[in-house]
């Protein structure tokens, strides 16, 4: 339509019931859905095409300030004339881009004007950008005989600036239009709020090991699975990382003092309990030091603090605990344990929720298992467990003729197999020589190599340790009573030196032969 058109119509355009509000009962329905669409409190309200200034007249009686625009002379005179009295301002120009400068309202009000725009999309992003942080958008529209814009695809357009859009269907509603109407009649209030991203909390687990056994508590008093183990655990708070949270929560909950380098990533859960929202956790793994040794730092919050071993934990614990510590012994990284609502908080031993999720890089070539046959299987579960154990692996399978230790993504079997041809292993003969595994540092080398002889283990090469494999090779060889030897590497994770190879008559080669 033309503004000599919108001209033409200015003096009978009030005849219609919902534009002149002259009918008592007409005027009341919009005063009062006018009153749910604006703010309570008074607002600056921009009106554009506000044709006669009907709308704008019931918003200044509701305590707000307008500005109206409209581009036709006659609709802009009448609304003067209307709003006489009062502090409204009514201009004349264009509602696709209103003359109103850099100002910005708390309100943009608009009927019955988007589905002439010949590029709504545009004006909507500008409309959104002349509104203040929390304000809206009101806009009443429908299709009339076919012409107009179905609410559908008004939504649509606000959808690509805001998430907050209420629709409100007016064509059910007669008191508003004079008469019934079956056509598509409605408003839609679109909120100047910045996109709803999705947040979860992030939790932080210490699964703090002393060997084979991990260290758990009995919570108490908290109002949330009081009476069930649980690991130390806590949220992260503002300003902190991963690692900060969890050295923090150790403190607070178990009052051990732990530094960064001490810790290790054991996996990634996202997790979602009964009835709540999702969150992710973080489990980290850290070595007991009796140095240090754990205590119950919130009594008010934890009944008890016990060990146990992670292959057989007790059955009275948090769900989203036990699915982590059971997918660290399995060796996984990364875990989904989701609760349907309705569900218990508590572990129940025949439910599995958990689903391990692969993690990238290739899974070609890496060590998947070594596996040792060992002609006494209570003598070597003895030796290999505690060593093992100490290495860090955690139990992992038993049956009656094996067991088996898992660190990562790989495990070791010790087995008496019944097809095992001899009683002892010869290391010099061809086939496995030794296997050699890291250790941390000098001073945990040391407490192994104390600690052996009372589970097994003899020292190969006593008199050159820690260097009997070359100067700048920190390490230890020890040797079972079946034949099988183990280097211990301490320091940093680097490829060992190719040593020089000493003459085979050297003590070194000789006793390595013996």
């Amino acid at each position: 339509m033309t503004t000599i058109d919108w001209d033409s119509a200015a003096d009978s355009f009030d005849e219609e019931p919902d534009h002149g509000l002259l009918d008592p009962a007409v005027r009341h329905a919009w005063a009062q859905r006018l009153e749910s669409w604006l703010p309570g409190a008074r607002s600056e309200v921009l009106d554009l095409g506000c044709g006669t200034g009907s709308l704008a007249l019931l918003a200044v009686g509701q305590g707000h300030r307008i500005t109206a625009v409209d581009r036709s002379p006659r609709m802009v005179e009448q609304a003067r004339t209307k709003l006489a009295g009062t502090d409204a301002a009514v201009f004349l120009g264009d509602a696709s881009r209103p003359p109103v400068g850099k100002r910005q309202f708390d309100v943009i009000m608009a009927r019955h004007v988007v589905f002439l725009l010949p590029d709504p999309a545009s004006v909507l992003r500008h409309w959104f950008s002349l509104l203040r942080p929390g304000g809206r958008l009101v806009l009443i529209e429908g299709v009339w005989g076919g012409i107009g814009l179905p609410a559908e695809r008004l939504v649509g357009l606000l959808s690509e600036l805001t998430e907050r859009i209420h629709h409100e269907p007016l064509s059910d509603d007669p008191a508003l239009w004079g008469k019934e109407v079956d056509d598509e009649r409605y408003a839609l209030v679109a909120r100047v709020e910045p996109p709803r991203r999705h947040t979860e909390v992030v939790d932080v687990h210490l699964i703090l090991r002393r060997g084979p056994d991990v260290l758990l508590a009995r919570r108490a008093g908290t109002g949330y699975a009081d009476g069930l183990f649980n690991g130390p655990s806590g949220h992260v708070e503002d300003g902190e990382d991963v690692r900060e949270a969890v050295i923090r929560e150790a403190a607070e909950e178990i009052g051990v003092e732990l530094g960064p380098d001490e810790l290790r990533v054991a996996l990634v859960m996202q997790h979602r309990g009964p009835g709540g929202r999702p969150r992710t956790g973080w489990f980290f793994e850290a070595e007991y030091d009796p140095a240090r040794p754990p205590y119950n730092r919130e009594p008010d919050k934890c009944s008890e603090l016990a060990w146990f071993p992670l292959d057989a934990l007790p059955d009275d614990i948090v769900a989203y605990c036990r699915a982590g510590l059971d997918g660290y012994r399995a060796g996984e990284h990364f875990l989904i344990h989701w609760h349907e609502d309705g569900d218990t908080v508590a572990y129940q031993p025949h439910t599995r929720r958990a689903v391990p999720l692969p993690a990238g890089g290739a899974g070609t070539g890496g060590v998947h298992h070594i596996e040792l046959w060992v002609p006494d299987l209570p003598a070597a579960e003895q030796r290999w467990g505690w060593l093992l154990g100490e290495l860090g692996h955690v139990p992992y399978q038993h049956w009656e003729n094996g067991r088996s230790w898992r660190r990562g993504d790989s495990y070791v079997v010790v087995e008496q197999s019944p097809d095992l041809t001899g009683d002892t292993h010869d290391r010099r003969r061809p086939g496995l020589n030794h296997l050699a595994f890291h250790v941390r540092d000098r001073a945990t080398l040391d407490a192994l190599v104390t600690a052996a002889p009372e589970y097994g283990w003899r020292q190969l090469f006593a008199d050159r340790y820690p260097h009997a494999g070359g100067d700048e090779h920190t390490a230890a060889y020890l040797e079972d009573a079946a034949g099988y030897e183990v280097e211990l590497v301490a320091g940093v994770r680097q490829a060992r030196p190719v040593p020089q190879e000493p003459a085979p008559h050297t003590d070194l080669w000789a006793r390595r032969r013996e």
